[in-house]
């Protein structure tokens, strides 16, 4: 994990060093750090117009578009590889590593076109609408803006389609066994009976109190006439595009290695999701060690229950037996519920700073559900899908909810939020970060008492073997030539998965190349650093000053954590907050 990508080098090694020692306050910025802002801040608003999140319209996607885009970022990289790094401040260097890694990965996807492949087993591009649709308005101002993105969704999914045509082309697409059922989230807008049927409509239904009664109905007449003459047939169109062109035509080959330049694709991939240069053929070796690990514990678990039978056994037995299973959608956002007041009892005990915001836990949507992953996490929000209960087992929800809500990603990227004087670029999610801190929450609930059955420990252990089984299976897809039907039969061997889930999965893994390869690696890198940390600290360790370490940082590349986790060490295990200690009971 100590192997770096070539081009995050010069931003990691620099932050590594700058991390030993910061400069004094009253210094004046270098002319480096100076031309470092002047840079980032420039983007950034420049990267801000492009997403057009709060603008009129929806952002432009057509090619000549996105080939500036990968001018600008090949500009911007290059100014950045220029920089006197040596002379920036700490916080700056830290910066610099951020960034620095950002850009790349932007400016790879951009020279890879992975803008005409948009779209996977688990998101589409159309999700992003879902999105825009339920997003909090108050003013007509912002009403007007909303309707005048729905009049443009004719315009933006032509660019999305010349952009897929393009892909199928030069044969750069999902493959075609990862689409099945996936223009079904199109058939509710397409197919709907009236415009007020649509989600698009739903922000409409309350308008603010204090609009005059006129004004409500005039945005409720041209959101209506919107829907039904721009986004509906919108809508249709792509319906039909992803049945008959599409799918029909997309890649029959799993693997990311077969697409255009494929090796080299795929590395990137290995690159941006877990801020390493680690092969292909590295990570499936430590999948497989970290697996056996694994397997010993849970036999050990397994032997708590007192059953009596194989591993392959047991497994039937919890995916079988009716009492790991909820019988209502509401039974399943109860446990999850439950186990989010657990955590929040204990949470000054590991804790020392905890964020302001507080999440809700609400079901997946129904028209993404079907192929969604069984949770997802965020701020203000912990996503838990009630579709196809028994595929929900309750002995894995103590782990999936440390996982998406409190500690993990609804209580870390708050947490991130929430850091003052930093540049709007650090909230940006790098993925071995977020999703190592979220898997290593799970392991932490062992420590906090939240697993109170064998079986659910068991449920965190198959989690673990489940994120572990990804190096393996993330690699064998893309690298090794594995089909779908021996991706899916190691996770059916090696967790307690349910068949669903199991599917979902490795579809989500075919089809999106690399990220599955965050979770574990991210995880391993807190867990030795803790460790570390420990051993070199002895009764100095203090746990919560080691979390909000860890935490206060944000998302960065995993060896700016590594070494932030041996500054913490050399300042004697003090943590960023000098009166977190007063929050423990």
């Amino acid at each position: 994990m100590k192997r770096l990508a070539p081009a995050l080098l010069p931003a990691l090694f620099c932050a590594c060093l700058l991390l030993g020692g910061a400069a004094t306050a009253t210094a004046a910025p270098s002319a480096a750090e100076t031309q470092f802002r002047h840079i980032y801040t420039t983007e950034w608003t420049w990267r801000q117009a492009q997403d057009g999140d709060d603008s009129a319209a929806l952002p432009r996607v057509d090619p000549a578009t996105q080939e500036a885009r990968r001018a600008y970022w090949a500009d911007v990289l290059a100014r950045l590889d220029g920089l006197d790094v040596a002379s920036l401040d700490e916080e700056e260097g830290i910066n610099y590593a951020v960034y620095h890694a950002q850009v790349g990965a932007l400016l790879a996807e951009q020279r890879f076109r992975e803008y005409e492949k948009p779209l996977n087993a688990d998101t589409a591009f159309w999700n992003d609408l879902a999105y825009i649709a339920r997003k909090p308005r108050r003013t007509e101002a912002q009403y007007r803006s909303y309707i005048a993105q729905l009049n443009d969704v004719p315009r933006y999914f032509h660019e999305q389609i010349a952009n897929m045509r393009a892909g199928l082309a030069r044969g750069f697409t999902p493959p075609q066994v990862t689409l099945a059922g996936r223009e079904q989230a199109l058939v509710a807008v397409a197919q709907a009976p009236d415009p007020q049927a649509t989600l698009f409509y739903q922000s409409l239904r309350q308008l603010p109190a204090a609009m005059p009664a006129q004004q409500q109905a005039a945005l409720r007449a041209a959101a209506t006439q919107a829907i039904r003459e721009a986004v509906m047939p919108a809508y249709a169109e792509l319906l039909a595009f992803m049945r008959d062109v599409y799918i029909p035509g997309a890649n029959q080959t799993l693997a990311a290695e077969s697409l255009p330049d494929g090796k080299a694709y795929y590395q990137s991939k290995i690159t941006e999701f877990t801020t390493t240069t680690l092969s292909a053929a590295q990570i499936h070796a430590i999948g497989l060690q970290e697996m056996r690990k694994i397997r010993a514990e849970m036999q050990s678990t397994i032997a708590q229950t007192g059953f009596k039978g194989d591993f392959a056994a047991f497994l039937h037995f919890l995916r079988s037996d009716p009492q790991f299973y909820a019988r209502t959608p509401e039974e399943l956002l109860m446990r999850s519920a439950w186990v989010a007041k657990k955590f929040d009892a204990r949470a000054a005990q590991y804790f020392g700073y905890l964020p302001r915001q507080r999440f809700a836990i609400i079901p997946v949507p129904p028209e993404q559900a079907p192929h969604y992953t069984s949770a997802r996490g965020g701020p203000g929000i912990y996503l838990v899908n009630t579709y196809d209960l028994p595929s929900r087992p309750l002995y894995s929800m103590p782990a999936l909810t440390l996982h998406e809500s409190a500690p993990g990603h609804a209580f870390q990227m708050p947490i991130a939020l929430e850091q003052q004087g930093r540049p709007a670029f650090r909230r940006a999610y790098i993925s071995a970060y977020g999703e190592g801190w979220a898997l290593y929450c799970e392991r932490l609930g062992a420590e906090m008492g939240i697993y109170e059955t064998a079986y659910e420990t068991f449920g965190m252990l198959s989690y673990q073997a489940w994120r572990a089984a990804r190096l393996v299976v993330d690699t064998g897809i893309h690298a090794q030539g594995w089909t779908r039907a021996q991706a899916q039969a190691y996770l059916h061997d090696n967790t307690a998965l349910s068949p669903h889930e199991i599917e979902t999965e490795v579809d989500r893994y075919i089809s999106w190349p690399g990220q599955a390869l965050s979770y574990y690696l991210g995880e391993m890198s807190i867990l030795e650093g803790r460790r570390k940390a420990e051993a070199a600290l002895g009764e100095r360790f203090d746990i919560r000053a080691f979390h909000d370490t860890v935490l206060e940082l944000g998302s960065v590349p995993l060896p700016v954590l590594e070494r932030r986790i041996d500054h913490f060490i050399a300042a004697g295990g003090k943590g960023p907050y000098p009166d977190a200690a007063l929050a423990a009971p």
